[in-house]
């Protein structure tokens, strides 16, 4: 049975916030600046600035304030004929990859200081975003992916996702690939490409070698450190990855925004593109859909899972450790195996949705409740496989230690989400002392009168807390009322349950808010 998803998109003047929800539960959530530059997958053309004998890398200069650090292992087999690629297409601004003579692999085992020099122009793509203090991690190997296929220039090599099982199916795929494949181009057939026919692979491998060939036509007029092919927004790109079947709606508060994606989606999947859903930037959507809520549950040091069971999620410079506690689940006697075991499925379960939710990266340990047989703790190393085959990150699960410990290592390529679920008073501010309640409607008041005869703004909109709201909409003469009447504007209430108790905000008739 499919499980349904849901995405719900909250566009900001200075950011987007992307929830993946499966079965209403949130388990992806992605914050982009919308002014964020080194996304992973984004290819630059940077120049060398230091070569690292000692490291075997070199740093690289690709606009970041700080150098990009790429690795020998990072260099693509067919760097040589990247190299290549780039001064003839700088010669003849630009030309088809099928033109190339294919130079020979570099080796496995040799010396960056042999491979690149300072000053060189070199093709770089991001690997990893820039986290804490480093910058971009990049790899030369460049790549073009697509909904059903990834591109990979400078070889002639085909292979099928591992998670497409069906021999005959693989098989299959690799032989319409081979038969399709532009020359000097490799292709990885990725697994939402399983059962489709070939006509849908020629048309994106066209589009693929278009928009790779494209970004390399002007790079003779280019100076380094440039951007040269940008990947596609986060918002497409999680479209692009997740979309199946069994999803429902993706819903976007910002017009332009629903209908690029309504667009993006005509073009893989145009069967669901009624799915996008636009909702009036008016309505708090991430409170609409219940989202605000599950952060606050979901992203603390505590998480509640199941009948006072809990986890204890702690962060350290080297690893991360989650303690499973049955809370008063577990009871004394012959049934006390049955109930941690059970306890540990039900964990394992939230643990997988944490990792994905945080996306938690490196060494990750999980102190399980202690079970004593050997098939319950095969049972749950089984289950625990299965929780985390939707995860996309690359990730490795050994078997339960003797002490009851697991041990996951979770690759991560972008800054982990780190949210704050605390609150400052809403009262005092965080000085121990509160500002008379009574006054507060006072204060809301005058802050309204400036908007009004200041700004001369007629239509406002007050975001409140559902108790402050209730309040200034009691009664037939509500306050409300008598402030639309006594400044003769059109004052309209939103209730926002996420709100502090004493929180409001103004915005004017676009939904932009109003500063003093």
């Amino acid at each position: 049975m499919a499980v349904s998803s849901e995405l719900v998109i909250d566009v900001r003047a200075d950011e987007i916030v992307i929830a993946l929800l499966r079965e209403k539960k949130l388990v992806e959530l992605t914050k982009e600046k919308t002014s964020m530059q080194f996304s992973v997958g984004d290819i630059y053309l940077g120049k060398v600035k230091k070569i690292m004998p000692g490291l075997n890398a070199a740093f690289v200069n690709v606009g970041y304030e700080k150098d990009a650090f790429l690795h020998y292992l990072d260099l693509s087999p067919q760097f040589h004929s990247l190299d290549s690629y780039i001064k003839q297409s700088i010669a003849k601004k630009g030309m088809p990859v099928s033109k190339l003579k294919l130079e020979p692999e570099i080796s496995k085992n040799g010396k960056i200081s042999n491979i690149l020099t300072a000053g060189q122009w070199v093709a770089v793509q991001v690997a990893k975003e820039p986290i804490s203090t480093k910058g971009p991690r990049l790899t030369s190997e460049l790549s073009v992916a697509g909904r059903n296929l990834v591109l990979i220039p400078f070889t002639n090599k085909v292979s099928v996702s591992q998670k497409i099982k069906s021999p005959e199916e693989r098989k299959r795929l690799k032989r319409l690939i081979e038969s399709i494949r532009p020359k000097n181009y490799g292709v990885i057939v990725r697994t939402v490409a399983e059962d489709k026919k070939v006509a849908t692979f020629d048309q994106e491998l066209k589009e693929l070698v278009e928009r790779f060939e494209t970004s390399f036509k002007h790079i003779r007029e280019i100076e380094p450190p440039k951007l040269i092919l940008g990947e596609i927004n986060r918002t497409s790109v999680i479209l692009r990855d997740i979309l199946n079947p069994s999803f429902e709606n993706v819903y976007v508060n910002d017009l332009t925004i629903s209908k690029e994606i309504k667009h993006f989606l005509t073009t893989i999947a145009p069967e669901k593109k009624d799915i996008v859903k636009y909702v009036s930037p008016e309505i708090p959507i991430l409170d609409h859909f219940g989202v605000d809520k599950q952060i606050k549950s979901s992203l603390g040091r505590t998480i509640s899972f199941k009948n006072g069971a809990y986890l204890i999620i702690e962060h350290t410079e080297a690893l991360h450790v989650i303690d499973v506690n049955s809370g008063n689940r577990i009871k004394s006697g012959d049934d006390q195996e049955a109930n941690a075991l059970e306890v540990n499925l039900a964990a394992a379960e939230e643990v997988a949705r944490q990792l994905q939710l945080r996306d938690m990266g490196g060494i990750i340990v999980i102190d399980f409740i202690d079970v004593q047989k050997a098939e319950n703790r095969q049972k749950l190393l089984d289950k625990m496989r299965e929780y985390m085959e939707i995860d996309r990150a690359k990730h490795t699960i050994l078997p339960l230690s003797k002490f009851g410990l697991m041990q996951i290592t979770r690759q991560r390529v972008r800054p982990e989400m780190t949210v704050d679920t605390t609150e400052k008073c809403p009262v005092c501010n965080g000085t121990g002392k509160s500002e008379a309640a009574i006054l507060m409607i006072d204060k809301i008041e005058d802050l309204l009168e400036f908007y009004c005869h200041e700004n001369n703004n007629k239509n406002i909109v007050l975001k409140v807390h559902p108790f402050i709201g209730a309040y200034l909409k009691k009664g037939f003469l509500s306050l409300r009322l008598k402030w639309s009447f006594r400044h003769r504007i059109s004052l309209k209430i939103v209730e926002v349950p996420s709100y502090y108790i004493y929180e409001y905000h103004f915005y004017n008739r676009y939904n932009r808010e109003l500063e003093g």
